[in-house]
């Protein structure tokens, strides 16, 4: 006779939900289990998993009353349902609960338990004092479609490396696009892990996705970059960022990752009288970490140029600081070109302002020049690159 009796449910969040569907697909190896306890005290302790660096133990330790409370009545062997947006998303065996301290998780993942800390708050608010561990199953696992997407590129071109990128693009900017450039130079497939976020405060993943697409299909070479979604979440912040991106960028078949100058989490630290960087700490994981230059533009040298190279100094140079563009954007201003493509520019503010103009053709024709008589629909990302053209306009002769 079947048991009628309902397992105990724990809820948890997008940022858990997509931690648990990485391990599955085997994309944290060396990492291939929730840790019991004594698992986690030695990652704790060595930093390493059977020789092979992984930063944090990975638990799952979700906050909330009832979460707590559930945790607490568990028993050894008993089945527990987890919930993700009020649906079965797996189940799991309970093999242990243990106590943990969040504050000291927290300076493992981030470095600091100082709530001024971008994401240190908001980990901690979702963050219990009780890990659950066994083994779990998806409900309703599906393929990964993205390994089997990056195969089939190889086998397309026959490639012999391949090298990967972790970038938000938030916005695709012209620093963005030579560091795509160089990368795609020295291999032959170059996968982009496109971030996405579990809350939207930035530039949607889609909007972020076409700029992408847009630069790829136009201005490189056809097959040879491959766009791959991959879900941000708390086990990539922090200063073990670098880490995560090379473990996962590994797991996903490359053998070569690229990271900007200003990557998150690479800060230098004094060791054995030496300056290291975190990529020194990484051991056993078999992909070369590559740090490339950071890129101004220059007026002096009026171009796109490497810090490295170029001898004019800070007070002719301009960086290239996404958070600013993007002010500039949601302002509804159109960035200078020497920033941002001004494609990219029209294709985000359309987005971002749709509807703007009250009489858009109006508009067009008044201000703008306009071949023949015959009236043509535009929309609004027309006429942005069309006002482009105009504030570029320097004579008046």
């Amino acid at each position: 006779m079947t048991s009628s009796r309902k397992n105990k449910t724990l809820l948890i969040d997008t940022e858990a939900a997509s931690a648990l569907e990485l391990l599955k697909d085997g994309l944290l190896a060396p990492a291939t289990s929730l840790m019991n306890s004594k698992e986690s005290q030695s990652v704790l302790k060595t930093g390493l998993i059977d020789g092979k660096t992984f930063p944090f133990p990975f638990i799952l330790a979700p906050s909330g009353k009832t979460n707590i409370e559930v945790l607490k009545s568990l028993e050894i062997g008993e089945e527990l349902t987890i919930l993700f947006d009020n649906k079965p998303f797996a189940t799991l065996i309970v093999e242990e609960v243990f106590h943990i301290e969040p504050s000291e998780r927290i300076k493992h993942i981030y470095g600091t338990d100082d709530i001024s800390h971008p994401g240190v708050l908001a980990t901690m608010n979702r963050l219990g004092p009780l890990a659950v561990c066994g083994e779990y199953k998806l409900v309703n696992k599906s393929t990964n479609q993205n390994k089997q997407l990056i195969e089939e590129a190889k086998k397309r071109i026959d490639a012999k490396h391949s090298t990967s990128l972790v970038m938000a693009a938030n916005p695709l900017h012209r620093a963005h696009e030579r560091l795509i450039r160089l990368a795609l130079e020295n291999t032959d497939l170059l996968v982009i892990f496109l971030l996405k976020y579990s809350t939207e405060s930035n530039l949607d993943y889609e909007t972020r996705k076409e700029s992408l697409d847009f630069f790829i299909n136009n201005f490189l070479t056809k097959n040879h970059v491959v766009v791959v979604p991959l879900e941000s979440s708390y086990i990539f912040a922090g200063y073990n960022e670098i880490i995560i991106d090379a473990i996962v960028a590994k797991n996903y078949g490359t053998d070569r990752l690229t990271i900007g100058r200003n990557h998150a989490g690479l800060g230098m630290f004094y060791d054995c009288n030496s300056n290291k960087s975190i990529i020194d700490k990484v051991v056993g994981i078999d992909i070369e970490i590559k740090v490339s230059s950071e890129y101004v533009y220059c007026d002096k040298c009026t171009t796109l140029v490497s810090k490295n190279t170029c001898p004019h100094g800070q007070h002719h140079q301009i960086s290239y600081h996404g958070d600013s563009i993007l002010e500039l954007l949601e302002l509804g201003l159109l960035p200078p070109t020497i920033l941002i493509r001004k494609e990219i520019s029209a294709q985000i503010l359309s987005k971002l302002f749709p509807n703007r103009f009250k009489n858009l053709e109006k508009l067009y024709y008044d201000i703008l020049p306009v071949e023949g008589l015959l009236l043509e629909e535009h929309t609004e990302k027309d006429f942005y690159l069309e006002l482009m053209k105009l504030y570029q306009t320097t004579s008046l002769t």
